[in-house]
């Protein structure tokens, strides 16, 4: 998994490739998905697991991992797919780390690394719905060879549906409520833009909203055109996720800090990955800060830092 290889603002990714087989009245049916190298920490065999009373189905149980107990979720169940009677024979546990959780994650096999551009990777939303899929568990597709087409997964939704993942908001210092001026935020997740959005109305910023690196550079544009190119007196901050379809952030935070217009905006990128690399890439494309969803408390406190030192 070399992803240190990956330079900065070249808008590419390497993926894990694995599938998952569905169990069809013609056949098995082999679908086709990815995750993100960064969020990776090894593949395994499957453990011996113990069970978990309560737990929803998709839980196969958990088991210790170096001291660290770690869940391990089955994606199939998880994602409502029926299962070859033979699938386990060559499955194995995708141990991962993101938004600072350790999960693991059943495969029925893993194929390959893949290198892709985001450029390639168009978002999920018209995929809900049809032929069965829950297009809210998917973030991209891109077509790979034979025209065959691989879907990226929001694991993150997995770590929601644990009940993991519920950011507070609401605690807010008082004196963390006096700011003024825009925020533009990047995400491809409408549930992480609200979560933010709401932190930063709370804070006292006004806020503008695009869904990836292009739909930001061009609400960047917009701005620059509204108020004559002089956008860094209204536009205080932008917030920005890595991992996003067609432009991802560091990508976009190095074409915003080539422009003389946006680039003393201060960037402070807000992403599940929660290794020390992606931090390293985030400050060397011009962030400010790196924070990992969604710690309310460490959020408001970098903002606020951030933006005082731009004013100063």
């Amino acid at each position: 998994m070399n992803e240190k290889s990956l330079k900065v603002g070249s808008n590419e990714m390497e993926l894990v490739d694995f599938r998952i087989f569905k169990q069809e009245e013609d056949g098995v049916y082999e679908g086709i998905y990815g995750i993100n190298v960064s969020k990776v920490r090894e593949i395994i065999r499957i453990p011996v697991l113990t069970d978990l009373p309560g737990t929803p189905d998709f839980i196969e149980g958990i088991f210790d991992l170096r001291d660290i107990v770690i869940p391990v979720v089955n994606l199939a169940k998880w994602m409502g797919i029926p299962q070859p009677e033979d699938a386990e024979k060559n499955s194995r546990v995708i141990i991962t780390e993101f938004n600072n959780v350790l999960i693991g994650f059943i495969v029925h096999e893993a194929k390959r690394i893949r290198r892709i551009n985001w450029s390639n990777i168009e978002p999920a939303e018209f995929l809900s719905g049809s032929d069965g899929i829950d297009g809210s568990k998917i973030t991209g597709v891109t077509k790979i060879e034979d025209d065959n087409v691989l879907l990226i997964l929001d694991l993150e939704s997995v770590v929601q549906d644990l009940g993991l993942y519920a950011p507070d908001v609401n605690n807010i210092p008082k004196e963390l409520e006096t700011f003024s001026g825009m925020a533009l935020i990047l995400d491809d997740s409408s549930t992480a833009r609200k979560i933010v959005k709401e932190a930063l109305l709370k804070m006292g910023f006004s806020v503008i909203e695009a869904i990836d690196g292009q739909d930001g550079l061009e609400k960047l544009h917009d701005l620059a055109e509204s108020y004559s190119g002089d956008v860094s007196q209204k536009l205080k901050l932008i917030i920005s996720d890595v991992e996003m379809p067609r432009m991802d952030g560091f990508h976009f935070a190095a074409n915003v800090k080539k422009d003389g217009r946006f680039n003393n905006i201060p960037i402070i990128f807000n992403s599940s990955i929660s290794d020390h690399f992606s931090e390293s890439r985030g400050l060397q494309a011009g962030g400010e800060a790196y924070l990992v969803k969604f710690d309310a408390s460490a959020f408001y406190n970098k903002v606020a830092d951030v933006v005082r030192a731009h004013i100063k």
